[in-house]
């Protein structure tokens, strides 16, 4: 079985800088802004890392983003919708990262996909 470790999790924030800042003197974790892509990364003190995505109307204060391990994107969004969820985001290049999905189990909760590139 292939491996479906949580590998990112992402909070909503409407200052990435303020929330990076805040965790880091809370946890301890290291944070790496992207200005550009008004995103900023953290790494925890475990193996985890995520992100700060910004408040928007679909990504509301509040919103946390759990993203899956998968070595087959298109064929999970299919088993998904088989099984009764459904794909709100189809598979999408994150440059230099990877790919990502986002889907909704069938009641409701939204997660992601991600296949990292190799490193």
């Amino acid at each position: 079985m292939s491996d479906r470790s949580i590998v990112h999790v992402e909070l909503s924030a409407d200052d990435r800088e303020r929330a990076a800042e805040f965790y880091s003197k809370l946890f301890g974790w290291e944070s790496q802004q992207f200005p550009e892509m008004n995103y900023a990364t953290f790494r925890t003190t475990g193996d985890l890392g995520g992100g700060f995505n910004p408040v928007t109307e679909d990504n509301p204060a509040g919103t946390v983003t759990v993203y899956v391990n998968s070595d087959d994107i298109e064929a999970d969004l299919a088993k998904i919708e088989s099984l009764g969820g459904k794909t709100l985001i189809p598979k999408t290049e994150i440059p230099t990262v990877g790919w990502f999905a986002m889907f909704a189990d069938p009641t409701g909760n939204k997660l992601a996909l991600l296949t990292p590139l190799e490193e």
